[in-house]
């Protein structure tokens, strides 16, 4: 195995043990987030239910395209929107493992900005 599956198996590691302890509900749903090495995806999660609320990324063209920061700012921006339709104003944010830092921390500065709680 190559670096990058190393890599990878250690970013699951850690997201298993995340998930240990962040549950979302209806009134205060998970905010997941998984990056690709050309896209950014977010979703909404009750994880009671079972269902997604809400979900966005940079493929369907919610904002802007490609995986930068600049689009996960976007999205964050229209994440947040999505949120407040469905009526949602706390969160709880779900990294998957990845470093808060870049493209990660971008979007969720952008979903604060725009009123998201967490």
């Amino acid at each position: 195995m190559g670096k990058k599956a190393g890599r990878n198996q250690r970013r699951l590691k850690i997201h298993r043990r995340i998930r240990r302890k962040v549950q979302g509900s209806a009134d205060r749903p998970r905010l997941v987030v998984f990056r690709s090495l050309r896209h950014f995806y977010a979703q909404l999660v009750d994880d009671v239910a079972g269902v997604t609320l809400a979900a966005a990324s940079t493929l369907k063209g919610n904002g802007k395209q490609g995986s930068n920061v600049d689009s996960a700012r976007e999205l964050g921006k229209a994440i947040a929107d999505k949120a407040k339709k469905k009526k949602v104003e706390s969160v709880v944010f779900d990294r998957g493992g990845y470093i808060y830092h870049g493209r990660v921390k971008a979007f969720a500065e952008a979903a604060r900005e725009q009123g998201l709680k967490f």
